[in-house]
């Protein structure tokens, strides 16, 4: 039975992104589906476009900024006719899994767990960028271009403490150039040749987002 317009159908499970663009939520659609094939194989996955802007805010500034996400993220669902069944957001730290890191994600997940109401929730606040969580899977990149080989100094290593883990590969992975676009293709090879969930080295702002998605119910 189709429910009633601008109802929506508890049988509908809807699970929403929201990131600073298309490329990071398609990057992070490929780490759910790999961590949580159960939760997606039945659920729809949608995103919110509004670019997210949280990691510099505190206070009432700051819970206005999550409240109208996670407002934005219900809408998003009830338009897609179903329930909203958990929500991940992302944002690039521009920063290294230190103790700067560790205060902001707290402050981060706290707020975004209160406003969220008991929806399961999800931060991914990549360190450096979510570009260092792909260089988690170096043997994905070959997949989207075969020329491409992750250099042994970004290989095995704490890809939380590589600045600008971007330009690194720009640099490092030979012609063609990688591009910010890519960053999908490679998750979803990752993903494809079950890469994922066995990372080659570590990054704590990628075991942390793990963690919250092994949480969820």
């Amino acid at each position: 039975m189709t429910p009633p317009k601008g109802r929506a159908s508890r049988d509908r499970r809807v699970i929403v992104l929201a990131g600073e663009d298309q490329n990071d939520c398609d990057i992070m659609a490929a780490f759910l589906r790999a961590h949580r094939p159960d939760l997606v194989a039945a659920a729809k996955l949608v995103r919110i476009n509004d670019p997210v802007r949280l990691r510099k805010k505190s206070g009432a500034d700051l819970a206005a900024a999550v409240r109208t996400l996670v407002g934005k993220a219900r809408a998003k669902a009830l338009q897609q006719r179903g329930e909203l069944a958990g929500f991940v957001v992302h944002e690039d730290l521009d920063g290294y899994t230190d103790a700067r890191y560790a205060q902001i994600r707290k402050t981060l997940a706290a707020e975004l767990s209160r406003q969220s109401q008991g929806v399961p929730t999800a931060l991914a606040l990549a360190a450096w960028e979510s570009e260092g969580w792909l260089l988690l899977f170096p043997d994905a990149f070959p997949y989207v271009r075969p020329r491409w080989k992750v250099p042994d100094r970004l290989r095995d290593k704490d890809t939380g403490r590589i600045k600008d883990a971007k330009e690194e590969l720009k640099r490092g992975l030979g012609r063609p150039v990688f591009r910010e676009s890519d960053g999908p293709s490679v998750a979803r090879e990752a993903l494809a040749h079950s890469l994922i969930p066995s990372p080659r080295g570590t990054n704590r702002s990628y075991a942390d987002f793990v963690g919250d998605l092994t949480d969820w119910t």
